[in-house]
């Protein structure tokens, strides 16, 4: 996932572009609820709630934190002003030193990325690139770097194509762990604008191969929403709900606003005890091409898809510790997806996460802020179409004592801030009055937000879940599409957010 070009127009007929508790306190607020065993999350990554691309400081959102005047204890409801030790000065001081002018996250990036390519779970790209990380960990002198052993899933694309008969071949992309279709399927096309039109039998898609027309709108800047959230159920529960009309495939719009005729795959998601039938992402330019036929006359189609399913592969986590020196039992991940699509070579989506959380431990070593707390880098594998690496990590790790956890899974555009997925008012307020430490990496936008895909097991058993949040108003243009490459990565973006990571991360590990 990642920061596209600026300035760039739409295409074709498709949507355009576009204080505190004292810290004695507060560490059993962010430490309850460690331990024991939550379940399992879903075969595929969950659906992350609307709020996680929002701006948590919106208008509409701001009732943990009427103005600025709350961080200061001004408002009289008893609460004592935000203190920034001297501790956490000198750290922020050093970070942001270290960051000016860095590369290093980014070289790595191109070196991982150039080398290895695209990883999806079960090849021999993901594996290589996984020893690789736990050889760079080692050689910073990081502690204990090691694979952890995880099982996934390993599904092959094979080769796909769709082609309008008497007409012209389109450009698509089967969605991730979709079934193929045993030969050429040839049937007539009909459009549904939604999911609910199939679900609600507006749209009789019996016998028919069916296009989900569902568009994602253009970024909403002022409230900075992408609506990937709101578009992106045509792809995951679109083939179960045509499957129980009779359809024989299902089509979806790309989710994305952007295209220069890019498809955009993702994982789908088949209900137990529904017929499984293939399903595939075409452009929007492809799907602007259908419905403009549709609406001329009948359409037949036929589609070619491969896709299959193997046997489970050997993978593993990435994992590695910067020890803490006084509590090393306690512990602060920081960590993203190892895995990526089989397009692209997966910078954005997650290689440049993994770098974030590796160059964040690897500064804070050499800078010599080694904090009471251990910090420990995972790299998690298989995210995209599995969560085995979460869930893997749960079951081994879960009983152990977390003080919180910090994902980077939405790229690496320009750095805003952090977001942080708790209801507790002093909690929230704490960590939002830590922001003058990130000003001088641009990422003091601290606020209510999400955890992450990854760390979702922690946090359903209590754990403080953190994001790294990057401007994403570029992201969903190269999410899961051949677009997402090293090239969109701006070096000194990626270094800046593996500081504001860096920095979190110190903060929660040194504190009282």
């Amino acid at each position: 996932m990642g920061p596209g070009p600026s300035g760039m127009a739409a295409v074709v007929n498709v949507l355009p572009f576009s204080s505190v508790l004292p810290r004695l306190l507060a560490v059993p607020l962010l430490m309850a609820g460690c331990g024991g065993k939550a379940p399992a999350p879903a075969a595929i990554p969950p659906e992350p709630p609307a709020s996680l691309f929002v701006v948590a400081q919106a208008e509409d959102d701001d009732d943990w934190l009427d103005d600025e005047e709350d961080l200061d204890g001004d408002e009289g409801d008893g609460s004592s002003p935000v203190v920034l030790e001297p501790w956490m000065r000198e750290a922020s001081t050093k970070i942001t030193a270290y960051t000016n002018g860095n590369t290093r996250a980014w070289d790595r990036l191109a070196m991982m990325s150039d080398r290895f390519g695209h990883r999806l779970s079960g090849s021999q790209a993901l594996e290589d690139a996984i020893d690789w990380t736990v050889q760079t960990m080692a050689a910073d002198g990081l502690s204990n770097a090691r694979r952890e052993k995880v099982m996934v899933p390993h599904w092959v694309r094979g080769k796909e194509n769709l082609k309008v008969v008497g007409g012209r071949a389109l450009t698509l992309l089967g969605l991730g762990m979709s079934v193929g279709t045993r030969g050429t399927l040839r049937a007539e096309l009909v459009v549904a604008k939604d999911l609910e039109a199939i679900k609600d039998g507006t749209v009789d898609v019996k016998g028919k191969i069916v296009l989900i027309d569902q568009r994602m709108p253009p970024f909403d800047a002022e409230h900075s929403d992408s609506g990937y959230g709101r578009t992106v159920t045509g792809r995951t529960h679109g083939a179960s709900e045509a499957a129980k009309k009779g359809a024989k495939a299902v089509l979806v719009a790309s989710v994305t606003a952007t295209s220069f005729d890019t498809p955009h795959t993702g994982a789908l998601r088949y209900e137990d005890g529904v017929t499984k039938i293939p399903a595939a992402a075409v452009t929007l330019e492809g799907a602007s091409h259908l419905v403009r036929l549709a609406a001329v006359g009948p359409v037949k189609l036929e589609l070619r898809m491969d896709a299959k399913l193997l046997p489970d592969a050997a993978s593993a986590n990435a994992v590695a510790e910067l020890r803490g020196r006084e509590k090393p039992d306690e512990i602060v991940v920081i960590g993203g997806h190892i895995d990526s699509w089989d397009v692209g070579d997966g910078s954005s989506d997650d290689g440049a996460g993994c770098m974030m959380a590796m160059e964040a431990a690897s500064m804070l070593q050499q800078l010599g802020l080694v904090p009471r707390r251990t910090i420990r880098v995972v790299l998690f594998t298989n995210e995209e179409n599995g969560l085995r690496g979460a869930k893997a990590y749960f079951e081994a790790h879960g009983t152990e004592t977390h003080v919180a956890a910090i994902e980077a899974d939405s790229g690496s555009g320009p750095p805003q801030g952090m977001g942080i997925a708790s209801e507790d008012q002093a909690v929230l307020r704490e960590l939002s009055g830590w922001a003058p430490l990130f000003e001088g990496i641009s990422a003091s936008d601290i606020g209510k937000g999400w955890g992450g895909a990854d760390i979702s097991p922690l946090m359903d058993n209590g754990v403080l879940g953190i994001s790294v949040r990057p401007d994403h108003s570029h992201y969903f243009d190269l999410h899961h599409s051949p677009a997402d490459t090293i090239d969109k990565i701006d070096p000194s973006d990626l270094q800046r957010n593996a500081a504001a990571m860096a920095l979190m991360a110190y903060l929660l590990a040194e504190r009282e």
